[in-house]
């Protein structure tokens, strides 16, 4: 017979040391997570020259030296900003329910989806319009941000292949070219939805102005792609 072992047990002072390695990791993520929340207000609020580095720990209870040690700079932590917003707005229209063989119903989805969430999420709009008055140039320097567009687009060509297919989407058209016209539309009416309200002399941020937009923008991807509108 075969005399039976048992498992050594980690000492209590090991067990007690990786507690307190496990505590100091989620203190740290909590820390950085913090200073990013933070400074995504700051920015949208004050643009990226006046979200200074001081209003953002002030913003985020932390100290300045705490966005050099996650962050290295200022411009790091502005190029993770908008990372983290491309980032989950591709994690929430990865979430979409679509049905690819039902190509035009699923169309409409992706459409609503991108309006909503820009109406939704006003910070991201800033943060773009900011960006773009940068010329782009803290974004191109983003590791990560092309990845986040591929799906979005992959989502729409699989769509027009299907509609294809079934004969009531053209052939001629791009995915590339139906999510700008999508991302288009959609981006200019809440990017500059108060300074049309303005000059139109109407609210164009009321659920009644909104709906009928979306309506607008439906029906114009739709008479772009379809074969018979």
């Amino acid at each position: 017979m075969t005399a039976k072992t048992t498992p050594p047990r980690a000492s209590p002072v090991r067990r007690t040391a990786a507690k307190r390695t496990g505590v100091r990791e989620q203190a740290a993520q909590t820390t950085r997570d913090n200073i990013l929340r933070a400074a995504t207000k700051v920015f949208a609020r004050y643009g990226y020259e006046g979200g200074s580095v001081e209003k953002i720990s002030l913003s985020a209870k932390s100290f300045d030296r705490m966005i050099y040690y996650y962050f290295g700079s200022k411009e790091g932590l502005f190029i993770e900003v908008l990372e983290e917003m491309y980032r989950r707005m591709n994690d929430a229209e990865l979430k979409l329910d679509l049905d690819l063989e039902q190509p035009v119903e699923s169309l409409k989805e992706v459409i609503r989806f991108v309006v909503t969430y820009y109406s939704k999420n006003p910070e991201f709009i800033t943060l773009l319009n900011t960006e773009n008055l940068h010329r782009g140039k803290h974004i191109s320097k983003s590791m990560r941000a092309r990845e986040y567009s591929s799906p979005a687009i992959a989502i729409i060509r699989q769509l027009l292949e299907s509609g294809v297919r079934q004969g009531v989407f053209r052939a001629d058209v791009s995915a590339r070219n139906v999510y700008l016209l999508i991302a288009a539309t959609g981006y200019f009416y809440i990017s500059n939805r108060h300074t049309l309200s303005a000059f139109l002399g109407e609210d164009l941020q009321t659920p009644e102005a909104m709906g009928e937009w979306l309506a607008f923008i439906t029906s114009t991807v739709l008479r772009t792609v379809m074969q018979t509108p």
